[in-house]
Parts: structure tokens; sequence; C-alpha cells
């Protein structure tokens, strides 16, 4: 996929690039008009389906993919996942259409780095392009853990070995163990009678050990892993 880092303008003011993707044109009419208004914002293309979507990343740098989820040819939880399982693309905001906890729940499992309704005023979907772009989640931790804890049976391949948690040092599978559960940094600062600064210190390294995105992915990783278990 393209370079997914943003581009400048004179000034040096980043902007974040935006790819559109959704199978109404009048929708993306929409959320053009709105992104484009904005200083730090560029719509760089659009798509009608997760195929067109993937294809348009091939040639085109984004930083995040405003993602519909329902779409004919394929859906964009397979093109989320798609984009996500390639590595060093751009971030993924899912849409829904219906607030079901089914959609939220594949998103994430897809690798979503957050989800919105569509019909959520444009300032809540500015601000979602802005923390996605970021590299935080939308999605408060306690609602990644409920969502596991009611869908946990559907994960792939529950209880897996991975390699990879082995390179965590005591104190970072600990961090990861409380994010898992639903903490804030700030909670997890006051559990271990740290700095929150430190914290942050310790999460970033668990995603660069792990090789995960953002929040949500690491909550998912510990999971699937069996690292922690779903609430009784």
């Amino acid at each position: 996929m393209a370079d997914p880092r943003g581009d400048s303008d004179e000034g040096g003011r980043v902007s974040i690039r935006v790819l559109l993707v959704d199978d109404q044109a009048l929708v993306r009419a929409g959320f053009a008009m709105v992104l484009s208004a904005q200083d730090d914002m560029e719509v760089v293309g659009e798509a009608g389906t997760g195929a067109e979507a993937l294809a348009a990343l091939a040639t085109t740098a984004a930083d995040v993919v405003v993602m519909d989820i329902r779409m004919p040819v394929m859906d964009g939880i397979e093109a989320t996942r798609r984009i996500c399982a390639a590595g060093g693309g751009p971030r993924v905001l899912a849409l829904t259409t219906f607030d079901t906890d089914e959609d939220a729940f594949a998103a994430l499992q897809a690798g979503a780095s957050g989800f919105l309704l569509k019909n959520a005023p444009p300032e809540d979907l500015l601000a979602a392009i802005r923390v996605v772009a970021g590299g935080d989640s939308v999605v408060a931790p306690r609602v990644t853990r409920a969502l596991l804890d009611r869908f946990a049976g559907q994960l792939t391949l529950p209880g897996r070995a991975d390699d990879r948690l082995a390179a965590l040092t005591e104190r970072e599978r600990e961090v990861l163990e409380l994010v898992a559960g639903g903490l804030s940094n700030t909670e997890i600062a006051a559990r271990l009678h740290v700095a929150e600064g430190t914290v942050k210190v310790h999460f970033g390294r668990i995603l660069a050990k792990l090789e995960l995105r953002d929040r949500v992915q690491a909550v998912v990783f510990a999971y699937e892993i069996g690292l922690v278990r779903p609430a009784s």
C-alpha cells in the first residue's frame, strides 16, 4: 500500500489524508463536503466497495479510511481486515448504519481503530478522524471490554499461543492485562503506583513489541491469546 504519512502544506502543517468508502455516492459527497472544509483534512479518494478501497490504496496514500461496514461485493469488515493485515497502511474508522454490537465487534476484531454511527453529528466524525489519525482509538476501554466479553466465543483461535508475548517484560505484561481489563492510563498508574507518563511509555513498548497499532488491537490480542478471560 502507498506510504501512509500525511502531507504538509506550505506552512508545515500536516494534513490528514482521508479515503471515503461507502456504496452510496450521496453519503460520500456529504462526507467529502464536511471534510474538505477543514484546514487539516484532505479527501484523497472515494470508493463504493471494499474491493475498490483496496485498489485505491494500492496507488493512493491515506492516513485514515472512513469505512462503511455494509456494502456489496466486499463489505467493510473484510476490507478492514485486509487493510490492517497488510501492515503499514492507514487506520480505519468504521461507520455503521445500525447501532448493533455485532457490527462494532466485527469491526474491532477486523482491526478498526474505532467505530461511529453514520448519522453522528459532523463534529463527532471530524473529532473521530483526528483521534484515529493521531494513533488512538475511538472506543472507550470499557466499551471494548464489554463487547469482547459478550462475543468472546466468536474470537478467532481463542487461547492460541503467541511468541510475541515472551518479548514483554513482567511489568509490560502487567500493563497489558490492566489495559485489557478496561482500565485507563490514569487508573493503571494509580493501581501500579507509577506516573501516568510511565504507563504511556510501557504501553508504547507493548504496541511495538506485539506489532499492534492501538489500544483496541491490544485488548483484542489479549483476549485471543487467553491472557484475559471474559467476565462471568
